[in-house]
């Protein structure tokens, strides 16, 4: 079954046609601002499947706990982040799986950089967490 999502506006839609290879949540300082939020869900996709149309501006986020540049893709219109790549794995996005349309298949399978997490949240036994990347 395909996957399809958009941004806020709908300037940006994209498409894939494989459940994705990994899903988490990621905890970073930077992750929590771009998101506007507590923590950052994310679904790992191959860069070769993802088919998307709009043109998204991307930050180039060099000030990382993890001391590794991580590109960050959003709609210029409406702010919505879309995915993040990073360099040691340019075979994979990282996909912001609240622009998908459906999300009752989101699980995540891990939480990392837990120990900037804000600290209201609460992780639920089972799943792996690392206090940062590992």
């Amino acid at each position: 079954m395909a996957h399809t999502g958009q941004c806020l506006c709908g300037a940006i839609k994209y498409e894939f046609p494989n459940d994705p290879a990994v899903a988490g949540v990621c905890h970073c300082k930077n992750c929590q601002r771009q998101a506007g939020s507590a923590f950052s869900t994310l679904a790992g996709v191959p860069r070769a499947e993802f088919q998307m149309t709009g043109e998204p501006k991307l930050y180039q986020d060099s000030d990382t706990d993890s001391g590794s540049t991580v590109e960050r893709y959003f709609c210029g219109d409406c702010g919505s982040p879309i995915f993040s790549a990073i360099s040691s794995q340019p075979d994979v996005i990282y996909l912001k799986t609240g622009t998908m349309d459906d999300t009752s298949g989101f699980s995540p399978a891990f939480h990392v950089w837990t120990r900037t997490k804000q600290d209201w949240v609460e992780l639920s036994e089972g799943v792996p967490q690392m206090a940062k990347q590992s």
